[in-house]
Formats: C-alpha cells, sequence, structure tokens
C-alpha cells in the first residue's frame, strides 16, 4: 500500500500495478446480492476499502450500498469503479503528464498538470452513474456486468472547467463536437479505443469540468488520476479517466461507444414495448431521476412501530426539490424532510419516521 504523496510522485504506481496484475486473488469474503447469480467476492485494492469485485482486467469494483446511509458524499475509498479497457496507464509520471488540445482550434495546447492547477479552480458537487447500476435486477437478464444499486457515487470534484481551456485554444467557426480520450486503451488491436464526444455547446458550457481533485485529495488511480472529465448530470461513460486528448471537431463524431454503444431509443421516454425494437436510437444522455431507501437493507426484518427512514434521491440536473414515502404500497404518501441542498447534480439526503404495522410488507 502507498499514500497520496508516493502517487504524485510516480513511486506508488509501480506497486498499484503489481497488484491489480497479480494472479492472486484479493478476495477478503464473499457477498451475496439480492439477485439470481448474485454471489461476488469482497476485495480490496490500493486505496479502496473492500469493495465488490466485479471484473479484475479490467478492475470493476461496486460500493458496498451500506455506505450509502453515511452521508451525501462518497468517500474517495468507497468510490465505485468501471472500466472497459485492460491497459492501465501504471507507468504514467505525473511531472511529464500532458493534456492535448487540438482539431479545429487556433492554438493547439500541451498543458501540464501544473499548468492547469494554476488556473482558476473551480467545485462542482456531483454524482457520477454508470448506465448499468442496479441491471442485475432486471428480469429477463440483461446482457452486461450484473451490477446492484452500488454503481453510483457523489464527489465534491475541483478542477477547471473545460470551457477555460477551449477559450484558451480558441475554438474555430464550425466546430461541432469535442472528443475525449484517456489513457487506457485496449489490450487487442480489434478493440476500438474509449472516445467519447459532446456537442460544443454543451462542453463549453462552463460547468463541464477537467477535474484533478475529488473530496479535497487527489483522484485516486483508479477513479482517472491525474486528470479526469466531469460531465455533471450525465452517465459514467462520458467522465472519461486519465484525460490526456480533447480534440475540436467540425462533424459528428461516429467511433463505436457513440455510434454502436451506448445508445438509447429515440422516443419520449426512452423506452419501447417488450420484443420489439426501436425506430431510432440517440447516445444515452442525463440520469432520470431515481430515490432509494438507504437505512434499510433489502430483506430486512424490522419491529413494528416506530422507526425512522432515511435514503437519498438525484436526478440529472433539475435538483430535488420534494421526495414522499409510502409505507402502505402506494395509497398514501407523506412528505420526507430534505437534508442540506449541495447543488443540483448531488444526492440529496431525506428522512421521515413512520409507524409500522405489525405483520405487514
Amino acid at each position: 500500500m502507498f499514500d497520496r504523496r508516493d502517487l504524485l510522485k510516480g513511486a506508488g504506481l509501480a506497486a498499484l500495478a503489481a497488484t491489480l496484475n497479480s494472479t492472486r486473488a484479493l478476495a477478503l469474503d464473499t457477498v451475496t446480492l439480492p439477485f439470481g447469480n448474485g454471489e461476488r467476492p469482497l476485495v480490496k485494492y490500493p486505496q479502496k476499502r473492500p469493495m465488490i469485485g466485479l471484473t479484475s482486467r479490467p478492475p470493476q469494483l461496486e460500493t458496498p450500498f451500506a455506505v450509502f446511509n453515511d452521508g451525501p458524499i462518497t468517500p474517495n475509498n468507497a468510490f465505485f469503479v468501471r472500466y472497459h479497457l485492460s491497459d492501465l496507464p501504471y507507468n504514467l509520471d505525473p511531472d511529464k503528464f500532458t493534456l492535448e488540445v487540438k482539431g479545429k482550434v487556433d492554438k493547439p495546447l500541451k498543458l501540464s498538470l501544473k499548468d492547469i492547477r494554476k488556473m482558476k479552480a473551480a467545485e462542482i458537487v456531483a454524482v457520477n452513474q454508470c448506465s448499468g447500476n442496479s441491471r442485475g435486477f432486471f428480469e429477463p437478464r440483461v446482457a452486461g456486468g450484473q451490477l446492484a444499486n452500488g454503481a453510483m457515487g457523489c464527489a465534491r470534484w475541483r478542477g477547471v472547467p473545460l470551457k477555460t481551456v477551449l477559450e484558451m485554444a480558441g475554438v474555430q467557426s464550425g466546430a461541432k463536437q469535442v472528443t475525449f480520450n484517456g489513457m487506457d486503451g485496449p489490450v487487442s488491436e480489434k478493440t476500438p479505443d474509449f472516445v467519447k464526444a459532446l456537442d460544443l455547446d454543451h462542453a463549453a458550457d462552463g460547468e463541464v469540468m477537467l477535474a484533478y481533485g475529488m473530496n479535497g485529495e487527489d483522484l485516486p488511480f483508479l477513479n482517472g488520476f491525474p486528470l479526469r472529465l466531469i460531465v455533471p448530470g450525465y452517465y459514467g461513460t462520458y467522465w472519461v479517466k486519465h484525460l490526456n486528448e480533447i480534440t475540436v471537431i467540425d462533424n459528428v463524431y461516429d467511433g463505436f461507444w457513440m455510434k454502436s454503444a451506448y445508445r438509447i431509443p429515440d422516443t419520449p421516454n426512452n423506452a419501447v414495448e417488450p420484443g420489439t425494437a426501436p425506430k431510432a436510437t440517440i447516445p444515452i444522455n442525463r440520469f432520470t431521476i431515481r430515490s432509494f431507501i438507504t437505512s434499510v437493507p433489502d430483506g430486512a426484518r424490522l419491529k413494528a412501530g416506530a422507526v425512522t427512514l432515511r435514503g437519498i434521491a438525484f436526478d440529472g440536473g433539475k435538483g430535488i426539490k420534494e421526495v414522499q414515502v409510502s409505507t402502505d404500497g402506494g395509497k398514501t404518501w407523506t412528505n420526507a424532510k430534505l437534508g442540506k441542498d449541495l447543488g443540483k447534480y448531488a444526492f440529496r439526503e431525506w428522512k421521515l419516521p413512520v409507524k409500522l404495522a405489525a405483520g405487514g410488507p
């Protein structure tokens, strides 16, 4: 194990690579998630507390759900990890790291981490959620990582608005989109590199961020050190880790991870009738609204009488103004008391004292 200072020096990356590439299992125990085939190892990785392991190459780690009952901010060492590609940049040197900004710009840039940290910083509290979060509960089974509800987290991100860097480079007339590439790469030549794109207006809205800080510390390696893209309100597929290449283009990017993968039906509710195919699709984008009870584990048995329920709610950027709770199957609803408002992209805590009848759900 190593500390943050070692990582910043680059000394800890060799130890991290050795751990992640080890053939020895890091499993401490197993957990059983509340759906079919839900047995998972509980694993320990550098910079992380014991987490639910989905795959080891690349590492995919789910946050144990009890963490979300401890407050609206997800600790760095419990924040979920999701990769598509297995060639992680273990050999990166933070002192030699550069972010390249190129394409349809007047002044191509190569910025060091020191250059970026010298710029005026901004902060935003925002939820990062994998679009596969909760997939394990689907019936019938849907292909992909069988995740429970822990592929999400809320953090205070610190960095530089992407708008600032684009203005430094000078975006040329006719530009339409901005693409983002990170230092993680495919092992096979046949696997497409993971590149994502945003429309220029969105990329330059002042909220999209190049983040180097997370909850008052540097990004953990497995969450994108030394720099990652923050796209508030959008699913995590856009939050490119180990970001080192930004390209402004004058067309619509048609790479695999935009043109073929991560697409949803182009309908008002992004859904179609079961057994039918959509006539057209669009890239996945903003979250839909979600809410969870965090104080009571799935399947738990409670004593009848008074109990205080607690939970979280969030959406894609409108902000949570009200949470209602029902304990009688939806017959009646009661307004919960909301916790502190950390911003329209953050988890919003709620709580509600209720009285549970004996012998019922």
